[in-house]
């Protein structure tokens, strides 16, 4: 397995290592479930140095990126980041994306594990080499008092909005800075040379309201966001129309699978991938297979234990009649009862301001 720059301090913090797309990551230190609380209750550090980072700068390297995915960096407001998604000529999700514009002709843009090198492939081929993954660590500072801790170390982070991102500096060091993250709380991702990574992690964990948190925590937190996990929840059997990026895409200029996305948008007839929840700590799982009045409908892409709402949550492919709130349906081998649920599971919204 692959060791991010953190590997050593989250062995010495008794992290329980486990492998995600080949990397030697964290899944929980005291506990998922009390990790959970802490990032909803206080401020939580992530290791999130197995994702991909790209800089594509020129003007003719962002036109062609633009090519690769379905939002229009060229509409994206400097010094904000734009969602998306790059797909397959079929339409399929090949990975999500965030690209953050820095400068007219200036990208930032994050991307996944597991289809890293597929991604990175197709960036390099239409924009010439920029992958800087494996020089760049990626810390997550998640919770309510995220701003308040991160404002002694950089400053600057109390300007930025939700979906804003900024070059800034740690120490003297450039880093790239952005308002975002994985769990719907007040928080911020910052991207780092590796040989600063340890000194940045420990500084932020000299805090007292401030622990570590592993892939468990992250996995309840997102998903009681509704936040899609690429490779999971969609792959390339999926397109954006079914797993609610269908307001991420810019129908007004060429991207690959455009003309697959439209083909599809026509014919209707397409699952939706909908929240559901259970009336009890029981969760359905993945694979599950959904059923409505015994009749296999639809499957179970995740499903968890919702620490925050005390029951079985996950989401999963419904039939778009299916998918309003408040249905009754079934899952897996047992007949699981489930019932589609609202956008967000928890909370009122995709962040805390």
């Amino acid at each position: 397995m692959r060791r991010t720059p953190l590997h050593d301090e989250h062995v010495a913090l008794g992290g329980k290592v486990v492998d995600f797309h080949g990397w030697a990551l964290p899944v929980q230190f005291a506990g998922i479930i009390e990790e959970h609380h802490h990032a909803r209750a206080k401020a939580s550090l992530f290791d999130c140095s197995h994702m991909g980072e790209f800089v594509v700068r020129g003007e003719a390297a962002v036109r062609a990126f633009g090519g690769l995915v379905c939002l229009d960096p060229l509409k994206v407001p400097v010094g904000r980041g734009k969602y998306g998604a790059m797909l397959n000529d079929a339409g399929g999700i090949i990975d999500d994306v965030i690209a953050f514009r820095l400068g007219e002709f200036d990208f930032y843009v994050v991307t996944n594990a597991g289809p890293l090198d597929v991604v990175s492939a197709r960036i390099l081929e239409a924009s010439g080499p920029s992958d800087v993954s494996d020089a760049t660590a990626k810390i997550d500072i998640q919770g309510p008092i995220a701003r308040e801790v991160l404002v002694n170390e950089i400053p600057e982070c109390v300007a930025l909005k939700y979906y804003q991102a900024r070059r800034a500096q740690w120490r003297g060091i450039d880093i790239v800075l952005a308002r975002t993250g994985y769990t719907g709380e007040l928080g911020y991702e910052l991207f780092v040379p590796n040989d600063v990574a340890v000194d940045l992690w420990r500084a932020l964990l000299a805090y007292p309201d401030v622990k570590p948190a592993g892939l468990g925590a992250r996995d309840t937190l997102r998903t009681e966001m509704c936040y899609g996990l690429s490779g999971q929840d969609f792959d390339e059997s999926r397109t954006p129309l079914e797993a609610g990026m269908a307001g991420f895409i810019a129908w007004d200029k060429e991207f690959v699978g455009r003309d697959a996305l439209i083909a599809k948008r026509g014919a209707g007839g397409l699952p939706v991938l909908t929240p559901i929840k259970t009336a009890d700590r029981r969760a359905p799982r993945h694979g599950f297979d959904v059923k409505h009045e015994g009749e296999i409908v639809g499957v179970v892409t995740s499903g968890t234990f919702g620490p925050s709402v005390g029951c079985g949550i996950g989401l999963a492919y419904v039939p778009e009649s299916f998918a309003a709130p408040g249905v009754r349906l079934t899952a897996g081998p047992r007949d699981l009862e489930i019932e589609t649920t609202t956008i967000p599971i928890f909370g009122k919204g995709t962040c805390r301001t």
